[in-house]
């Protein structure tokens, strides 16, 4: 199915929960804030929030410096 991430398609397997999703970009979810359709997703909603077909993600990510 097809997911809208950061303004790009991205294709998705059933099923497939935001967690997984997450992971499979190559972040860390520790350190990323998700919103879900203009909401934003709690940590520990990660792994219980099902991706469905359409649904449109931003997600931003915390990079540290000095």
């Amino acid at each position: 199915m097809e997911i809208i991430c950061n303004g790009k398609k991205k294709d998705v397997a059933e099923g497939a929960n935001l967690e997984e999703f997450i992971v499979s970009l190559g972040l860390d979810p520790e350190t990323v804030v998700v919103e879900y359709n203009e909401a934003l997703v709690g940590r520990e909603e990660y792994p219980d929030r099902i991706l469905e077909a359409g649904c449109r993600l931003e997600i931003i990510r915390f990079v540290g410096g000095g």
